[in-house]
């Protein structure tokens, strides 16, 4: 077959990814967070010091949200360039990224350990940033749609670095107070 897919097609097999990534992305999102009992309500997080430049709650599941739609959408674009050099290599590095990812809840709500999830959410931030430079040789849109993806994961890097040094006896006192763990 040497013909060339019509623009139409190459919308159409985008829109097919798009389909179903965007949504696996934030329902996968929400289990992980779900599964490890993250968010404010935690009693465990509840009792830990927290930085000043900690946001208000709400604006977690928002802008985690907004991560995965745009983590799905530059997915997709990647998944639909069939026949490009380096593709599958840019899916298995995101690949590891959203492992890294969907973690760091378990590590850090699950398990109560601020030391471990540190070292997660830095693992995030190179495997993203491999994939933006690896997502960019193939779909520079879709490098740049993960870019406000990196600046949050920075932050939250900064975020969880200041919460283990507000609390570095905390993942002892979960340990004391008979957290439970979830290992996988």
């Amino acid at each position: 077959m040497t013909e060339i897919a019509s623009s139409r097609q190459l919308l159409a097999g985008l829109l097919r990814w798009v389909v179903v990534l965007v949504p696996a992305m934030l329902l996968l999102g929400f289990v992980s967070a779900s599964a490890a009992g993250g968010g404010p309500d935690n009693p465990w997080f509840a009792t830990l010091a927290k930085p000043s430049l900690y946001p208000s709650p709400s604006t977690f599941p928002v802008v985690w949200s907004v991560a995965y739609v745009l983590m799905g959408v530059a997915l997709s674009m990647i998944a639909s360039a069939r026949g490009s050099h380096g593709r599958g290599l840019a899916i298995g590095v995101f690949a590891l990224h959203l492992l890294a990812n969907f973690a760091w809840s378990v590590i850090f709500f699950g398990q109560h350990n601020i030391a471990l999830a540190l070292g997660d959410v830095v693992v995030m931030a190179i495997t993203l940033a491999a994939s933006i430079f690896l997502f960019a040789r193939l779909r520079p849109v879709a490098a740049w749609l993960l870019a406000p993806v990196m600046a949050w994961v920075l932050f939250a890097t900064l975020l969880n670095w200041q919460v283990l040094s507000l609390n570095p006896d905390a993942h002892d006192a979960g340990q004391a107070a008979g957290a439970v763990h979830v290992t996988f």
